[in-house]
């Protein structure tokens, strides 16, 4: 007996210290994570209740129990209904854009193609260049008196007043482009490069071609990596507003008049019933559409199982 309860104390030791090792990396691991958790509960997480909560008041401070008022005076403002058309419409544009070229660029980048690594650091260069800096650059490109009104004017066309007209909806698209697609071609990439070869030589012998190959290898197994590109494309969609800003300034051309565009606007009037309404729902837009492309996502896992 003496022998069996020896043998047994060092597999008890074991566990205990395997407990105070997991109890010793959870504290670790609470507190290094305390103060991004703390920043995000102070910066946002409280910020947005108050939100929340002066949007059902009737005036800031002091005010009383409004309702859905602010809501319903919000739905009839014939600016908030055009800047949430517009800012849908952006998304509805862009975002499948982003999703395709970045796509392309990543698979043409995972090849070994000439000035491959040239390549890829001018992807991400637009990461870390500052937006107000390059901003002048794309208001030397559209401007009436700029490079590609200049070259338009070369081949005999007339020039266009790109800012002014509704050519701006697709300047904005084109910049939000520029800056948000080395993000998700770095994505796409360490996704295509998870994917063992070994999958494309056993298809390439059974003999799927290209578009077989494509669809039925790398689009599976790039389903994850999708999923989190879209999300990401959707969000970064919602804060073209910056770009939009510096480009045509407060207020822009109808047709990209955003919903910050409208609540920033709100903000300098102090109409904070407005403002905070309009940042609840768009923040309900938001995850109505995040929460919609999880159930796709799960469903397409149990089609694909």
């Amino acid at each position: 007996m003496k022998k069996w309860g020896f043998l047994r104390a060092p597999k008890s030791q074991a566990s205990s210290g395997f407990a105070r090792w997991r109890r010793g990396d959870a504290a670790a691991a609470g507190l290094f994570l305390a103060p991004s958790v703390a920043g995000f509960g102070i910066f946002y997480l409280i910020p947005f209740g108050m939100s929340l909560l002066y949007s059902f008041q009737s005036g800031i401070p002091g005010g009383g129990f409004a309702g859905l008022a602010n809501y319903r005076e919000l739905l009839a403002s014939d600016s908030f209904r055009e800047a949430a058309a517009n800012t849908l419409y952006f998304s509805a544009l862009g975002v499948p854009l982003m999703l395709v070229l970045s796509l392309i660029l990543a698979l043409l980048l995972n090849r070994q193609i000439y000035l491959r690594k040239w390549l890829r650091t001018s992807y991400v260069l637009p990461l870390v260049v500052p937006v107000a800096s390059v901003i002048l650059i794309w208001q030397m490109i559209f401007d009436w008196n700029g490079v590609l009104n200049y070259a338009l004017s070369r081949f005999g066309m007339e020039r266009v007043d790109w800012m002014k007209t509704g050519a701006a909806r697709y300047v904005v698209i084109v910049v939000y482009l520029w800056k948000n697609i080395g993000y998700n071609v770095i994505l796409f990439l360490a996704g295509l490069q998870q994917i063992p070869k070994d999958y494309y030589e056993t298809a390439q012998v059974e003999g799927a071609g290209p578009v077989r190959r494509f669809f039925g290898i790398t689009l599976v197994y790039l389903t994850t990596t999708t999923f989190f590109v879209v999300i990401m494309s959707i969000i970064n969609s919602f804060k073209v507003f910056r770009e939009t800003y510096l480009l045509a300034g407060d207020y822009p051309h109808d047709s990209i008049y955003m919903l910050q565009h409208y609540m920033n606007n709100m903000f300098v009037s102090m109409d904070i019933q407005k403002l905070t309404a309009a940042a609840v729902l768009m923040v309900a837009a938001i995850l109505a559409i995040v929460l919609g492309l999880f159930g796709l996502e799960r469903r397409y896992r149990q089609f694909m199982e």
